[in-house]
């Protein structure tokens, strides 16, 4: 008998520590700590943009639910909706009964939040704020994901595309910069919102850096009297530089703004500039490109 004891421990401690090998363990953009015994396999997204980095991750066949507006890669569309950023379908939620929920903090309702605890599912947070921090949650995500080679993949093509930018226009001359995020009230973003990194860049200046908070509210005479040279927002889809922009014409009442008297007022597709996923790379490129054009502009004195 004996023997056999003895054997039954030893296989008990490998399998114990054969387990505990496979548990994943990270760290989420709060600072929680998330383990899981194994890869996760029914995976929820509560946010456009986490849909986004799951996908690139090579998750996208682990995802069993999604928020509204979770429409990209163009399959997204198909997944179950588990409510918007507003309200979350709680029972749908458990109905999907998923081993992982990654969550948008700012997005989803504390109350809710407390309620998918409650569910005792891993929640991981996401909430990226620097362009770096995309790479490093493509990363994360493979590893509780399992998918790591194809999450290592995407965040090395993610830094490269940055890094060229980077090092395409360093050394360009500076341009001041009002992004406008709504204009009724007039809103716009500080410098640690991630579009600010965005306009850095690409050479500029955001001329709002310094306020508080994240996103604030700001009136038409401070922007008259920051007299940026360009002005941005976001708008569906592709926008070309001269097209119609009803959002930005207001400012053409102030002929003499920098950013109206050269014509500075663009918009990038809000899918590419908004969403802290790896497609905010292409919306740098056209913010970088539209900056660049402000320089011409400026050069030559067009008005």
């Amino acid at each position: 008998m004996i023997p056999c004891v003895r054997f039954s421990i030893a296989t008990a401690l490998v399998a114990i520590a054969l387990h505990a090998r496979a548990a994943i363990t990270v760290t989420d953009d709060t600072g929680a700590t998330v383990t899981l015994s194994a890869p996760a396999q029914r995976v929820i997204s509560l946010a456009p943009h986490v849909t986004e980095l799951l996908y690139a991750a090579g998750g996208g066949s682990k995802l069993v639910g999604a928020v509204s507006y979770s429409d990209y890669p163009p399959e997204a569309k198909q997944l179950p909706r588990v409510g918007d950023n507003k309200a979350l379908d709680l029972e749908r939620i458990i109905a999907l009964k998923p081993d992982l929920i990654v969550v948008w903090r700012h997005g989803n309702a504390q109350r809710q939040l407390d309620r998918l605890r409650e569910m005792h599912v891993p929640l991981f947070f996401s909430e990226p704020h620097h362009l770096d921090d995309v790479a490093v949650s493509l990363i994360k995500l493979g590893q509780l994901l399992g998918t790591s080679p194809a999450a290592d993949a995407a965040a090395a093509a993610y830094r490269q595309g940055i890094a060229r930018l980077r090092t395409q226009y360093a050394g360009r001359p500076r341009v001041s910069v009002f992004y406008q995020v709504w204009d009724q009230p007039l809103m716009t973003l500080n410098g640690e919102h991630m579009i600010s990194d965005v306009i850095a860049l690409c050479g500029g200046n955001n001329v709002f850096a310094k306020l508080e908070p994240l996103v604030p509210t700001v009136s038409t005479e401070a922007v008259l009297a920051a007299n940026p040279e360009a002005i941005f927002t976001a708008a569906p889809g592709a926008t070309r530089p001269d097209a119609p922009l009803p959002q930005l014409d207001t400012w053409r009442a102030w002929p003499n703004l920098k950013a109206v008297a050269n014509n500075n007022l663009f918009a990038i597709d809000g899918d590419l500039i908004n969403r802290p996923a790896p497609r905010i790379a292409q919306g740098a490129k056209q913010m970088c490109e539209d900056l660049e054009l402000a320089r011409s502009r400026r050069k030559s004195g067009a008005q």
